[in-house]
């Protein structure tokens, strides 16, 4: 039975820990918007439909979201994040199943969300939360779990014990749960908690007590599922998208002297057998031909190179087309 599928992407709140005048989903991470990585992920994981939650900035917010087919939800109090997925409940209606991730993940990768469906259906669980392990879980809810191991609650750091803010398995803030139990549950939980807010993390003790399966999905690699809350996280996913993107481009035939120094924008086309130096910048849905040679340092936005294309160092290229075997002198600069 093929059962439909809802994403509700969270993208309501101001994310204060960036010191920034701008809503954190909007923080550009590897030439767009944090905020069209997550969009981008739940198109390439075919999910059927998704509703996005915007509050804060929102008119900035719902112009980011015009490339996309969703359904934008106004959360005109940022009550807390249960309170955020209550009012998607009817963009969810047509749903079996809603997927809850935040729109501040831009590392989420579309094989961790099917293989979290896949698990949730093999489980026949009626709520699946993603869990990963943190040596310094500092900030994150915890997940309780009794002597078997089965999950019992979330608790959140503000409301931890010291006991239990020793535990190293946190919740990803990721959830897959069976629509008409994840709306009923939401309407059960309370505001009584250190930050007077409506947490989605209470639907885990919710289900539990009423002998629900909850099931655990958990993600080893911790990096790839965290959300961006500082200026610090948000270069260190810049340089992981950016790793990724150049590391596909080599096994199709790029060569890249020093991958960690090139940075190229995915709407670019790269022909196989080219060579890209250091320090060299591709963007702009800029075309670069076969057996290309792009040196250090240069920067090339929205252009057309043809094949067999040499481009000196230092080289400032926009708007513009280069013949193929034309070669592009070095910028020089000469003293005197």
């Amino acid at each position: 039975m093929t059962l439909s599928i809802t994403a509700v992407v969270l993208a309501a709140g101001k994310g204060t820990r960036m010191k920034s005048a701008r809503a954190k989903v909007l923080h550009e991470v590897f030439f767009r918007p944090m905020l069209h990585h997550v969009l981008l992920t739940v198109r390439q994981a075919a999910i059927d439909r998704c509703a996005v939650i915007v509050g804060h900035q929102r008119q900035e917010v719902l112009r980011v979201l015009e490339p996309f087919t969703v359904v934008p939800v106004i959360q005109e109090e940022q009550l807390g994040t249960g309170h955020a997925v209550l009012c998607a409940e009817q963009a969810c209606a047509d749903a079996d199943l809603v997927m809850i991730l935040c729109g501040d993940t831009p590392l989420i990768q579309a094989a961790t969300l099917t293989d979290m469906i896949a698990s949730h259906r093999h489980n026949r669980a009626m709520l699946t939360l993603m869990t990963t392990l943190l040596d310094q879980p500092f900030g994150y809810g915890r997940i309780l779990s009794d002597a078997q191991g089965t999950v019992q609650a979330i608790v959140e750091e503000k409301d931890a014990t010291e006991e239990q803010r020793r535990i190293r398995e946190i919740n990803a803030g990721i959830y897959l749960a069976d629509r008409s139990f994840l709306f009923e549950a939401l309407r059960r939980v309370g505001a009584d908690n250190s930050q007077g807010e409506v947490y989605l993390t209470d639907i885990v003790a919710i289900a539990r007590s009423q002998g629900l399966t909850v099931h655990r999905f958990a993600h080893p690699q911790a990096a790839d599922v965290l959300g961006v809350n500082s200026r610090i996280e948000l270069a260190q996913a810049q340089a992981t998208l950016q790793q990724r993107h150049n590391r596909n481009l080599m096994l199709a035939g790029v060569t890249l002297y020093a991958p960690e120094a090139v940075l190229a924008s995915p709407d670019c086309v790269i022909g196989p057998d080219t060579v890209i130096e250091g320090m060299a910048r591709i963007s702009g849905a800029s075309v670069v031909g076969r057996d290309c040679r792009i040196a250090s340092g240069c920067v090339v936005h929205a252009c057309t190179l043809g094949d067999d294309v040499t481009v000196g160092a230092n080289s400032v290229l926009a708007h513009c087309t280069i013949a193929t075997g034309d070669t592009i002198v070095p910028l020089t600069y000469r003293h005197g």
